[in-house]
């Protein structure tokens, strides 16, 4: 596919690199000649310079035949206006990342009225991941397939855990929970694994289930989800925003700590139901006087990574409840896997999943299977995939264990007709099913590459 990038900061970076990987022909467009030089040097792809929204700068980057156009520039007025120029040259598809809060609630009317086929708020998204986690905070990370119906979650094991020392394949038998352990976190290891694999301390383990079979899985392995009350976020930008709005309208008590007076002023206005507190949220005095130590969810989503990682390193020394960082830069995850801090959120990677699973969606005919979910774990080296199975698919009709499938695979989950499947052997695919499959490879792009 001719694939546009308009936009070469954090997200647009991120997008060119993913999107050159999966073998697609990638023009960037940015003023900034040392961004464009760096994307040139080190990617695949091509390069314009100039303003993404002019005419003349889309000719050349060739929009009027382009298979899609992605604006992800820093102003959400040239990204519309982009998309909206491109779409009327004859760009097939158009994806405009939108963080304005006024905006989004427009997201339909743009999409109709202009021809967008897809906005996506990287803020309001890393919100709703942080929201779904404090739902059961034991686990690290959360993320949902088939409208809900299904649950992929991480959670780390412990020195105490009942777990350390189990068999996969006695996991059933022991607590008569229907979940399956799809992919292991083991230092810089990652398995998918088999029945025959035994869990250890320290492991990071992401399982599939039905969100009724999740939170019974915590109760019989003694993390019985405890209720989140009350929230401390420190940094008061669109994520802290969109969070603490989610948040209070699940009656959670929200405080937001902001050193910017302005900023403050704003949330006052927009949040009249949370406690604004205008301090430098990064000192301890003013954290223990606004009570991390009793808080039952300590959030850091300030704008600088290394803040967020030694506020959460601080706040997992001071209190019980759950701890979350905001961390974009990916070469610090291993610093952060051996803090003890359990979950932490990048906006760019979230709109990168979300736009990579729209681009493998748009190559699949609907007689084969399409793509409806994509997240991606352990670092983004596995990917959990939900597609929807069509009526030429080759894995119908057969028995799971007779499938020649690929190696580090698994079919995790079958949605059929709203009931939850954690397959076996003798299971079959059907068409129009939802099947969630969890591999280590980048190239599943619809359902019959899992067959070698």
């Amino acid at each position: 596919m001719k694939v546009i990038v308009i936009g070469d900061g954090k997200v647009g970076y991120t997008l060119t690199e993913q999107l050159s990987k999966e073998g697609h022909d990638v023009v960037v467009i940015d003023k900034n000649p040392r961004a464009l030089r760096q994307s040139v040097d080190v990617l695949d792809v091509m390069a314009v310079q100039g303003n993404g929204a002019s005419l003349d700068i889309l000719r050349e980057a060739g929009a009027e035949r382009a298979d899609l156009v992605i604006a992800a520039t820093s102003s959400d007025e040239i990204n519309l206006l982009a998309c909206i120029t491109a779409k009327k040259i004859g760009a097939e598809h158009t994806i405009a990342r939108v963080r304005n809060h006024e905006y989004t609630r427009q997201i339909g009317l743009l999409k109709e009225e202009f021809g967008i086929s897809m906005v996506i708020n990287p803020e309001q998204a890393a919100a709703r991941e942080i929201s779904r986690v404090l739902r059961l905070p034991s686990a690290s990370k959360i993320d949902s397939f088939s409208k809900g119906r299904v649950e992929l979650v991480e959670i780390r094991i412990g020195d105490q855990s009942p777990l350390r020392g189990l068999p996969l394949s006695e996991l059933y038998k022991k607590y008569k929970v229907k979940v399956l352990v799809v992919a292991v976190q083991r230092g810089q290891q990652v398995v998918i694994p088999d029945g025959s694999f035994t869990l250890q301390a320290g492991d990071r383990i992401h399982f599939t289930a039905a969100p009724v079979e999740t939170e019974r899985f915590f109760r019989a392995i003694g993390l019985a989800p405890h209720k989140v009350r009350s929230v401390l976020i420190v940094g008061g930008g669109r994520i802290s925003y969109y969070l603490a709005k989610m948040l209070l309208e699940l009656n959670m008590r929200v405080k937001i700590i902001e050193i910017n007076r302005d900023t403050c002023d704003l949330l006052c206005s927009l949040l009249p139901k949370a406690e604004i507190i205008c301090g430098d949220g990064t000192t301890e005095e003013l954290l223990l006087e606004e009570g991390i130590e009793h808080t039952d969810a300590f959030i850091a989503l300030t704008g600088i990574d290394e803040e967020n990682i030694i506020l959460s390193m601080y706040a997992a020394t001071r209190t019980q409840g759950k701890v979350v960082a905001k961390v974009n830069r990916i070469s610090f995850m291993d610093i952060i896997t051996n803090s003890g801090i359990e979950t932490v959120v990048s906006p760019k990677y979230i709109t990168a999943t979300q736009i990579i699973r729209y681009v493998r969606a748009l190559r699949n005919s609907i007689a084969y299977s399409t793509i409806e979910t994509l997240h991606r774990i352990v670092n983004n080296q596995v990917e959990a995939l939900e597609f929807r199975v069509g009526e030429r698919s080759r894995v119908t009709g057969k028995p799971l264990k007779d499938l020649d499938t690929k190696p580090n695979l698994l079919i995790a989950t079958i949605v059929r007709r709203g009931k939850t499947i954690i397959p076996g052997g003798d299971d079959l695919i059907e068409k129009g099913d939802s099947v969630v499959v969890v591999s280590t490879s980048r190239q599943i792009r619809e359902l019959d590459d899992i067959l070698r």
